[in-house]
């Protein structure tokens, strides 16, 4: 798959494990093949976001797990139950992956092609509003 990198973002990943340089390549591939418009940036000095037309999700590197943060104020369906963290959130959740596990490709590409409507309708603050 081919699409524009930031290096920047290329600087975050290749500082990572092995493994989780892996799990970041995977992401980063999957939320591009979600629509080819989607562009990459750094934000809070050193945290790699995919956007469009608003944040898609941002990626972090932890001592023992891939944090992914989907940025879609917890309206996009979880069908396949891979959030682990900020359920409640009312900004973003979380796909933690640890060493060894496999990415739930299939469920995040789905969750990001729906984040992306999402922000082309509006963004989720005002899809959100809308549902009061």
């Amino acid at each position: 798959m081919s699409y524009s990198k930031d290096p920047r973002v290329d600087d975050y990943i290749n500082t990572l494990p092995a493994w989780q340089r892996a799990v970041c390549r995977q992401v980063r591939d999957l939320v591009h093949a979600a629509d080819p418009e989607v562009e990459e940036t750094i934000k809070r000095t050193v945290r790699p976001y995919f956007v469009l037309k608003g944040n898609i999700c941002a990626l972090m590197g932890t001592k023992d797990h891939v944090n992914v943060f989907l940025y879609d104020g917890a309206i996009v369906p979880d069908p396949e139950g891979i959030i682990t963290a900020g359920h409640d959130n009312k900004t973003a959740r979380t796909v933690a992956v640890h060493e060894g596990e496999e990415l739930p490709a299939e469920p995040l590409g789905a969750m990001f092609a729906q984040i992306i409507a999402n922000n082309r309708a509006g963004g989720w603050r005002k899809l959100k509003a809308g549902e009061s």
